[in-house]
């Protein structure tokens, strides 16, 4: 199973974004946050900056939208050429006609759960979408401790999709780092947000090579 390794910027120098997007070209994709002040308590980047992301970024574009009224707003995102476009189903009022209309449009559709949603009503949506985020920290802030008592919901996610044949990225966000990552990709994740473990401490490329070989170390 391919290991992605998914770079968040939210760990990296805003004055200095082009070139800290360049660090990381070695990455699958690049984490965007979107957050709004509204669905989580911070506020980060609109489409305009989003755009302008995706004009300089060397790796394309993981979206993750933090925000309210998705049903409305994600299909923005996707028309400014985000490779990949998720929202959180607690803030959508239908999941499926979202994915629907951004698969439509040319992007990857994903859901994401916060750590106390439940994601069995979302097992047999599945086909629906090209990717499940389960956050392992509270959305809406950085550098925050993974909690490993979300992995239930990776296995069960694992289970169903090798069950139904599909082709879906199980994402993790949320402190993610090489003591961590391991824990997620034994549970059946495959793509992995990392903020600061990528930006702090040596170089990005170093350090995105050794999450990669972590993962794929407990990955099956």
């Amino acid at each position: 199973m391919p290991v992605r390794i998914n770079p968040s910027i939210l760990a990296a120098d805003f004055v200095n974004l082009e070139h800290d997007l360049q660090r990381i070209s070695s990455a699958d994709l690049v984490h965007v946050d979107v957050m709004d002040n509204h669905f989580v308590p911070n506020l980060t980047f609109g489409p305009q900056m989003v755009g302008r992301i995706q004009d300089v970024s060397p790796i394309p574009l993981d979206v993750h939208l933090m925000i309210s009224d998705v049903d409305r707003w994600a299909p923005g995102y996707a028309e400014l050429g985000a490779y990949s476009v998720t929202f959180h189903v607690e803030a959508a009022t239908d999941p499926v006609a979202v994915a629907r209309r951004l698969r439509q449009i040319g992007a990857r559709a994903g859901i994401a759960v916060k750590p106390g949603t439940p994601i069995e009503p979302y097992l047999d949506l599945l086909p629906e979408f090209d990717q499940v985020l389960v956050m392992t920290v509270e959305p809406g802030f950085g550098g925050q401790s993974f909690m490993p008592e979300t992995m239930p919901k990776l296995t069960a996610l694992r289970d169903a999709v090798n069950r139904q044949g599909l082709d879906v990225w199980l994402q993790v966000d949320g402190g993610v780092s090489l003591d961590t990552i391991g824990i997620a990709a034994a549970a059946g994740a495959n793509t992995f947000v990392a903020g600061s473990s990528v930006y702090t401490g040596g170089d990005p490329t170093d350090n995105i090579a050794a999450l990669r070989a972590e993962a794929a170390r407990h990955t099956h």
